[in-house]
């Protein structure tokens, strides 16, 4: 008959072993992140936590409005934060303080700084997606680097946890493309 230290020393393995293994499997799903700089301003700010849903584009692909946490191209050790603006076959530019998807103007429902540069139009290839900074005058993204490779994305910003008071799940609205427009001389 097992003595009762011993059915105690074994319940605390379980639930050590149990721990572990919970704590991986959320590790693989979820991950942390701290927001360093300006260039998510108005939307989010230097000092946030965010959790990172690590799964969103397991089953899915990337749509435009979605903020995402990925690895920057020119130096993969750090992990950057921009909105999904352009997808797969679109075309952006970036002409007269507006973004321009496929000819048209884009209309975003949330908050961004003015923009206070052209980018040529870019051709979003298989693959990869065209990101920009909410603060768009002050973020280091496609129209600078060019188009992000899908494979560096980490995953979607999922939820602020600090501070507290804006505490929550991340909207991910999706921008309106109107109309296309002529194109002057």
């Amino acid at each position: 008959m097992p003595s009762i230290g011993n059915i105690l020393l074994r319940e605390v393995l379980e639930t050590l072993v149990l721990t572990v293994i919970l704590f991986m499997l959320i590790r693989t799903g979820v991950q942390n992140y701290k927001i360093e700089g300006q260039s998510m301003q108005p939307n989010f700010q230097d000092g946030e936590y965010l959790l990172v849903n690590k799964l969103t584009y397991v089953l899915g692909e990337p749509k435009r409005g979605d903020v995402v946490v990925f690895h920057y191209p020119k130096d993969p050790e750090r992990d950057f934060i921009k909105r999904v603006v352009g997808l797969p076959g679109d075309t952006v530019e970036v002409r007269d303080s507006q973004v321009y998807v496929n000819g048209a103007p884009m209309q975003e429902p949330y908050g961004f700084n003015p923009i206070n540069y052209t980018a040529g139009l870019t051709v979003v290839e298989p693959g990869t997606v065209y990101v920009l900074g909410d603060n768009r005058g002050n973020s280091e993204d496609s129209h600078r680097w060019g188009l992000l490779d899908q494979k560096l994305i980490i995953g979607t910003a999922w939820m602020v946890l600090y501070p507290f008071p804006k505490a929550g799940i991340v909207e991910h609205l999706e921008p309106v493309v109107g109309m296309p427009t002529a194109l002057g001389p």
